[in-house]
């Protein structure tokens, strides 16, 4: 590779953080991708001589050399449509992401899967290790990428490195299923420090890597036996909380969020749900929960409306298909039942949006409604409570998302219990403004003291102290 930087910083993500635009002529630019982790880390990588390692985005043989845009330095890693295939709809999302997310759908375990995942993650570390300056910091992001840590180590041992994962981490006996299980432990044991959504989950990664790999641990500290200790412990990720308030504050967004009402006929209540379309994020069963309370005569159509917005997601991947058919399907029966001419009980969104548009959805709705059956954090709930900028609006919350451990002041709910779950619903359409206006004003003291830029210096400051050495007395780790 040439033209490459030497980076102080680096960061290794799945994708960078820019989509590929493709103009009529053929030409191609960049445009910035939404989302908080480019909020958090693009000001840190400017101030830090850094670059940003991921993939452009499609299935593409050429190399793509390394560029600048928008003043941060970018480092393309190509994959093939094989590679793409394999390693990131088959080993990242058929195996990884179900097995991470309770079983909630079957893992499937293909050796051809684990071959190129292997491949393509050892791409990513040559990657970082021609990219890093000497004794730079290398921060690799996320499930896809978790035996770059230990192949870049390999490599660069003069280098600081971290990781992130973004999504849960499993209980010993669900991740014990892997048959590559040990791989992926010694994987992530190449980096210095560890960082996880939830202390429950860092837990995890040490007892398995006590038992399975058979190193000597200590609370969230695992000893090496080369001298090296390794910290896994939780950094609960957030949002810019400041640029959505501000988004939410701003004119344009006020109009936009009372056309909104306006078009869904002014109800008293609009209920909304805002996921990636998965079938992690419980939508189903909100969407059954809300046409069960307007069957029952507890919601009244002219009364209450629910936009869901579904944001299409690995629409290549069967899985996804028939989620996306079984939604619309209910969706279509429930509207087809208890809807009037002008009134649909649920507005069905399958689209992306922009921020800014988002933020009108948060400021147009009474009752935000985040029901997954499991996720890491879930940054949606913490966008809603940013743009709640007049304390109002509800949060009916999932128990096991993430952000149910710092958002206590939501409706919390269990997404399997849908007779829990339509009363919750039927409390939120109903609490008074005071009771509203004291959950909210907690909930926004929370997300604007624990903000997405607060993560990154807090992850960064840690990965920086921690020791290189260690003095304890360990033995070989044994086999799994």
């Amino acid at each position: 590779m040439t033209g490459a930087p030497q980076a102080d910083l680096v960061i290794v993500a799945n994708r960078l953080p820019v989509d590929r635009v493709t103009q009529p002529d053929g030409a191609v630019s960049w445009r910035p991708s939404p989302g908080g982790l480019v909020t958090a880390l693009e000001p840190v990588l400017r101030a830090n001589d850094g670059a940003w390692i991921g993939w452009p985005g499609s299935a593409d043989d050429d190399e793509f050399e390394p560029f600048e845009e928008n003043g941060l330095s970018l480092i393309p890693v190509a994959m093939s449509a094989q590679e793409v295939e394999e390693f990131y709809e088959g080993f990242s999302n058929g195996t990884l992401w179900p097995l991470y997310h309770d079983v909630i759908a079957k893992p499937e375990f293909h050796r051809e899967w684990w071959d190129s995942y292997v491949s393509v993650n050892q791409r990513f570390a040559d990657r970082a290790a021609e990219v890093a300056a000497e004794g730079a910091t290398v921060w690799v992001q996320d499930y896809q990428l978790q035996l770059v840590p230990q192949m870049l180590r390999a490599r660069r041992p003069d280098l600081r490195i971290g990781f992130y994962l973004h999504i849960p981490f499993p209980p010993a006996e669900l991740f014990s299923q892997l048959p590559w299980r040990r791989q992926i432990l010694e994987g992530l044991l190449g980096a210095d420090l560890i960082g996880f959504q939830l202390p429950g989950a860092a837990a995890n990664f040490v007892r398995l890597v006590r038992s399975r790999v058979g190193h000597k641990t200590h609370r969230d500290t695992i000893y090496l036996p080369d001298g090296r200790p390794v910290k896994a412990t939780a950094f609960p990720i957030s949002i810019d909380t400041a640029g959505f308030e501000e988004l939410a504050r701003s004119e344009a967004v006020a109009e936009r969020a009372a056309e909104i009402r306006e078009a869904l006929g002014n109800p008293r209540r609009i209920f909304l749900g805002v996921d990636r379309l998965d079938y992690t994020k419980g939508i189903y069963s909100r969407l059954r929960a809300f046409g069960e309370l307007v069957r029952d005569g507890h919601l009244d159509v002219e009364d209450a409306v629910f936009v869901q917005v579904a944001t299409p997601s690995r629409e290549r991947v069967e899985q996804y298909r028939i989620l996306r058919d079984e939604i619309e399907m209910l969706v279509g029966r429930i509207n087809g039942d208890y809807g009037k001419i002008g009134n649909p009980a649920i507005h069905y969104l399958h689209n992306s949006y922009p921020r800014e548009e988002m933020a009108a959805f948060y400021r147009a709705a009474d009752i935000m409604v985040v029901t997954p059956f499991r996720d890491g954090m879930n940054l949606v709930a913490k966008e809603y409570v940013a743009c709640r900028f007049e304390d109002d609006g509800a949060l009916v919350l999932s128990e096991f998302a993430g952000a149910a451990q710092e958002l206590r002041q939501a409706w919390l709910v269990n997404p399997y219990d849908i007779d829990g779950m339509k009363s919750a619903l039927m409390d939120a359409f109903a609490a008074e403004k005071r009771e509203t206006s004291r959950r909210m004003r907690a909930m926004r003291r929370t997300v604007v003291q624990n903000d997405v830029a607060k993560w990154a210096a807090d992850f960064l400051r840690e990965l920086e102290e921690l020791p290189e050495h260690h003095d304890k007395t360990v033995r070989r780790s044994r086999s799994s």
